[in-house]
């Protein structure tokens, strides 16, 4: 569609890009798009209230997406990672950098187990679902270790599809949304304590974002061990992409597999975390980081939610939502029973 405003600009070979990429990200300029492209980003500043919770962040952005439309599809698809990613980094501004390690550690043995026991069970499953098998291993490690980050890291190595990488992380983006709530009333009716919440999120819930939020509502010591032992599992992403990369390719006329993305933001998050515990005189500062940190995760989530698309909810096949749903419940109460049990401390 070409508008007066458009026919008045010089068409030039410098503006014609220029215009192409406006009318990608922003649409045609009537009265309720420009409405809803100012509503969007005040909505996602009121995401910075403190009681706005990430379960209402990500709501509101879900109810967004499905009702109005995202007004910015490409650059929130842009932010949404880095963005993240800071949030992490800045959490760690909060935390001792001791308890980290000895959290780590000890979630670390769990972490092997729990991945191990999620990718035999998962390909097994979609073997016996006849799920496709790109999507099947997609879903399969986004649920063993890190949801969204562990998709778009093996995808390129096994040169999936796009609509096997669409797939798959819609399965895992319903089965978060669903965790952050109720997860935290779960932990409540169980009679978790905070230490045993943190665990369990940590291992049971697929992304950060969601594993973070979760952790976030039931208390400061649930954050920091959820947190630390979800990091420690999403370590685990290059490892198991270079293996899945040597597996799966086997055999094929194209060589030579992606390359696995790392996830550096973890260094970031110690980093902050040293800084903070033996320079005593930071940790003021270094609270006020972990605060907007933990705001400018609930934004993320928001973002997140409004990242939904009704075509993404079209293209969710009923198998690997089927083979998704089934892992994550066979390893959220397989894991919450080993607590129960005392077998996970």
């Amino acid at each position: 569609m070409t508008g007066t405003t458009e026919e008045s600009i010089s068409t030039s070979a410098d503006v014609r890009p220029v215009l192409n990429s406006w009318r990608d990200e922003f649409g045609s300029a009537n009265t309720a798009n420009l409405a809803l492209r100012l509503a969007f980003p005040i909505v996602a500043c009121l995401s910075l209230l403190p009681f706005i919770s990430p379960g209402i962040a990500l709501m509101a952005g879900i109810a967004l997406a499905l009702t109005l439309g995202n007004p910015y599809p490409l650059t929130t698809a842009r932010v949404i990672t880095p963005l993240l990613q800071i949030s992490v980094i800045g959490l760690g501004a909060g935390m001792n950098l001791v308890e980290v390690g000895r959290a780590g550690v000890h979630g670390f043995f769990y972490t092997v187990i729990g991945i191990t026991v999620t990718v035999s069970i998962g390909l097994t499953m979609g073997w016996l679902l006849r799920t496709e098998r790109d999507t099947s291993l997609l879903v399969t490690v986004g649920t063993a270790i890190c949801g969204g980050s562990a998709i778009a890291a093996v995808a390129p190595v096994i040169r999936a599809k796009h609509h096997d990488v669409s797939v798959a992380l819609a399965t895992v983006f319903f089965l978060n949304a669903v965790a952050l709530f109720i997860f935290p009333p779960l932990g409540h009716h169980f009679g978790l304590g905070q230490r045993q919440f943190g665990v369990w999120s940590a291992l049971a819930i697929h992304d950060t974002s969601s594993v973070v939020g979760a952790a976030m509502q039931y208390g400061a010591r649930a954050l920091e061990i959820a947190t630390t032992i979800k990091l420690t599992r999403a370590l685990w992403i290059v490892p198991v992409t270079l293996v899945i990369g040597m597996l799966w390719n086997r055999g094929s006329e194209e060589k030579g597999a992606g390359k696995a993305k790392r996830p550096w933001f973890i260094l970031g998050f110690l980093a902050a975390a040293a800084i903070v515990t033996w320079i005593p005189a930071l940790k003021p500062a270094g609270h006020g980081v972990f605060v907007g940190a933990q705001r400018s995760l609930v934004v993320t989530l928001f973002l997140i939610g409004s990242g939904l698309s009704r075509q993404a909810l079209q293209v969710v096949g009923r198998r690997p939502l089927i083979q998704g749903f089934l892992l994550w419940v066979i390893m959220g109460c397989g894991t919450l029973g080993a607590i129960l049990l005392g077998w996970i401390g």
